[in-house]
Formats: structure tokens, sequence, C-alpha cells
């Protein structure tokens, strides 16, 4: 495969810094009882982010009660796309990042119901425009999609680049070829996590989707930069690699917060959006969180009226308003029969 980056001098530090985060968040983990918890939570924010990136509109708590087994109501593609997004990343550890069998069947899980190509490369011309109409990157041909993809994957298991360096390139290049219909974006991100989680376990947890969500307009200009006239992906390299660092600080944030409230959660900021910040929002399990939500909404729901909502028995929802009545982030004003709730803020 022909080179498609130089190597920057100040990758070397970057890789430098990243490697002591790396280090912080192993021994913050190691500290932290919690840290299965953390880690689903972090897996939520991640599947939230990829999935928002591309336009869904479920709420950070959405996902985290959909993931749950909780009653969500939304747009049944977007569910279906979270549902998707989720079993791919749950099936992390089962896929082998440089293998074309591995690949496209990662991209069924994702799209699974979604596309008629589902799994498959695409067979048809493919184009990037802009809301104003203007192209801005045209796939590859079809034709030679998947001699593309293999010799990338190739090259990602054989190559002597460090592996932050390496998923960042191949994370590039994915999005440039475009072997599918839809579903590159997610492809792309997810295969990155991946390749980095087989070299260090820690990176299928770290969010580094939420900071791509967080600045979506630096991931794309980064993407642009990568092949304005010629293809060469240091700038989306060094884009990723500030990702990864702030990913790994945010994360580690979550870990060294405070002890556990409800459910085994932790964190010094409940809130009602579950996953939409890691560090701040690390505490109220799915159902909780639709609670709370619902109760936002409708501050007037009781028990029954609430159950039904979220396919919960009215003893089921009693005793977790119970719990959140004792841990604060609930308050009942007035009396039973005609009072309401107050969610703290």
């Amino acid at each position: 495969m022909k080179p498609f980056f130089e190597m920057q001098d100040a990758w070397v530090d970057k890789v430098g810094e990243i490697y002591a985060a790396l280090e912080r968040v192993r021994i913050s983990e190691e500290r932290n009882p919690n840290k299965l918890l953390l880690r689903e939570r972090s897996r939520i924010n991640s599947v939230h982010a990829t999935t928002a990136i591309e336009g869904n509109r479920l709420s950070p708590g959405d996902v985290a009660g959909l993931i749950s087994g909780a009653a969500v109501f939304g747009p049944p593609r977007d569910i279906l796309e979270v549902r998707n997004a989720h079993a791919a990343y749950e099936a992390l550890d089962s896929l082998d990042p440089y293998s074309v069998e591995s690949f496209l069947r990662a991209h069924g899980l994702l799209t699974n119901g979604l596309v008629a190509e589902a799994g498959a490369f695409r067979t048809v011309d493919v184009e990037v425009v802009r809301a104003d109409g203007e192209v801005l990157h045209t796939g590859a041909d079809p034709e030679i999609v998947p001699r593309a993809v293999g010799q990338l994957l190739e090259w990602a298991g054989q190559t002597e680049a460090n592996p932050l360096i390496a998923s960042s390139a191949a994370h590039f290049m994915i999005e440039y070829i475009h072997p599918f219909r839809d579903g590159n974006g997610r492809m792309g991100r997810l295969w990155q996590t991946l390749m980095l989680s087989r070299w260090n376990e820690l990176f299928a947890w770290m969010p580094t989707e939420t900071l791509i969500q967080d600045n979506q307009l630096g991931y794309y200009q980064a993407l642009q930069s990568s092949h304005n006239g010629r293809v060469e992906a240091s700038p989306f390299i060094s884009y990723m690699l500030g990702i990864i660092e702030q990913a790994l600080n945010q994360y580690r944030t979550a870990v060294e917060s405070r002890p556990p409230t409800i459910d085994g959660g932790v964190g010094a900021n409940v809130g009602v959006n579950v996953g939409a910040n890691v560090g701040a929002n690390v505490g109220v399990s799915g159902l909780d969180a639709a609670i709370l939500k619902a109760l936002t909404e409708n501050p007037r729901l009781a028990s029954p009226a609430l159950g039904e909502a979220l396919g919960k028995s009215a003893r089921t929802i009693e005793r977790r308003l119970a719990k959140l009545k004792a841990a604060g982030l609930l308050e009942r004003v007035g009396s039973d029969k005609t009072g309401s709730w107050r969610v703290a803020p």
C-alpha cells in the first residue's frame, strides 16, 4: 500500500503524553471499586455520541434507558440505530481488526435493518455532499472497494507505526474509501476503537466518540484537510491524537469522582441525562434515568402510569422512587393524591 501520511515530530511528544495518561487511568481504575459501572457508563456515552454525530435524535438518557431495557419513546429508526451500535460495541472482543470478514460483520451489526446492503460493500458510487450541495468527497470506485479495504487492513496489521498513529490513519482511510452506502463514519470510529483496544484494553471504554461529538467541526475539518488535493492523513492523525488524550483525561476524571450514591453509581452531580458528560453524570441507572426524565416532563405522573410507560411494575417504580428520594434526587411536593414531583437540578 502506498504511504498516505508523513510522520510528524510533534507526534512523539503527544504519544508520550498519552502513554502517561494511560498509566494514570490504570492506577485510578485499580483504586475504584466501581470500575465496571464506569466502563458501562462510558460505553453508553460512546454509543450515544457515535449515533448522534450522524443525526440520531435520542438523548443520552434515552440511550441509557434503551440499553438497560426500559421503554423509550422515539423515532423507530433512531432506536434501531442505537440498538445496532450497542450490539457492535458489545461484539468488539469477537472481532479481528485486520480481517475483512470481521469488518463486514461489524457493518452488518451497525446497519442491520437500516440499509439494503448491511454487511456488504457498496455496489454504487457515493458522494459526501455539504448542505449547500457542494461535493466534498467522492468515495473510491465500487469495483476497487474490496481490494482497497483488504490492503488497508493488511497494512494495519503489519505496520511498525505506533498503534495510536496507525489506528488514526486507518480511521481516516476508512472514511476516504467510504466502503459502504451508509455507516462509514460509525465504522471508522468503531474500527479505531477496536484497533486500540487490541493494543490496550482500556481503549474499549474510552469516550473518544464523545469528544469527537463535542468537536465535530474539527473532526470534519481534519478529514477534509487530509485529502485536500492529495491523500495526506497527517492533519487527521494529529486531530485524533489530541482527542485520545482528552478522552483519557475525561475518563480519569470520572474514575476519580466521588464514591457510590445509588444503584452502585458514582459521581458528584447525578443528572437526568446519563451519559451527557461522563465526568459529571455517571450515577443513575438506566431505569432511574428514565424515571427522572419522565417526571421532569410530567411531574404529576403516578406510579402506575410510570410503570406502564416504562414497562415495569408499579411496585418496582415505587422502590426506585423511594431510592431517588433518599438520594436527594427527587422530592414530593404536596400530598400523594394531588401533589407533584420535583427533580433535583
